[in-house]
């Protein structure tokens, strides 16, 4: 998704959706306004060469020239042609794609800790039924309370201590995921830097999540500097969720768009 943001243009949020359907799969493009959120252009799919068709055509070059920022996930393909369409914006990564790396990352170290550890343990339990607690940007370690999972009183700062004491790998994952979470929300753009910039490979999947924030750093660290996001479109993606899920799928390519239609509408 690419959020584009020029001096006289409406804010624009360029949205890709896939859908399948079997063995084949078809997908759309939703262009809105980001003040309203409104839909301003629908296209036909997601591929490359129709989102650049689509610029290129309907907006000069001196236009395209004057965008400002573009706001997208770490999509390679669509970094591709970015600044060949906008030569002139500045590229910010969207910060929820920043923490779902992230978040996804520790909870695939989590599992590989999981496989280790007896059930009846209460480590197991910890990282088993509380690994929301994981997530979470600011533990509790005054109030103790039962926590179910673990079966026991305890603080929540307290059970992520049980969880990742046992291994230092997952130990440096949370700590590495809290420090960027704060350093990210909190528009902390140089801390940001220096903890990906710093960070020292320990043969786990966090070297990988920390190697594509290193390549997409630039707008990894405009991310931490603006308060643009694609937040507007991320609710248009969740009515679409729904949509599908309460609908089974679509067979005809045209009804599955009319109902988009109606419902962002």
């Amino acid at each position: 998704m690419i959020t584009i943001s020029i001096p006289y243009w409406p804010f624009l949020i360029h949205y890709q959706w896939l859908f399948k359907l079997g063995p084949s799969t078809f997908g759309m493009e939703i262009l809105s306004n980001t003040k309203n959120s409104r839909p301003v252009k629908v296209l036909s799919d997601r591929l490359n060469r129709t989102i650049k068709q689509f610029f290129l055509s309907q907006y000069s070059t001196a236009e395209r020239a004057a965008v400002q920022r573009v706001i997208m996930d770490m999509n390679a393909s669509y970094q591709a042609f970015v600044h060949e369409l906008f030569p002139n914006a500045e590229l910010i990564i969207d910060r929820f794609h920043i923490i779902q790396l992230m978040g996804r990352t520790m909870d695939t170290i989590r599992t590989q800790c999981l496989k280790q550890l007896d059930k009846h343990s209460r480590e197991y339990k910890v990282l088993k039924s509380l690994w929301r607690l994981f997530h979470k940007a600011n533990p509790d370690a005054q109030k103790s309370r039962y926590l179910f999972g673990l079966n026991e009183y305890s603080t929540e700062q307290n059970a992520i201590d049980i969880g990742t004491d046992t291994f230092p790998a997952f130990k440096t994952a949370y700590e590495t995921y809290i420090d960027l979470h704060d350093a990210l929300m909190g528009r902390h753009a140089d801390e940001l830097k220096n903890i990906i910039t710093n960070y020292q490979p320990n043969g786990t999947p966090l070297d990988t999540a920390m190697h594509t924030l290193r390549k997409n750093l630039n707008g990894v660290i405009n991310a931490a500097k603006s308060s643009y996001s694609n937040g507007p479109i991320e609710g248009i993606n969740r009515k679409i969720k729904e949509l599908k899920r309460a609908c089974y799928g679509f067979s005809n390519q045209a009804n599955m768009f009319t109902r988009v239609y109606q419902l962002i509408a």
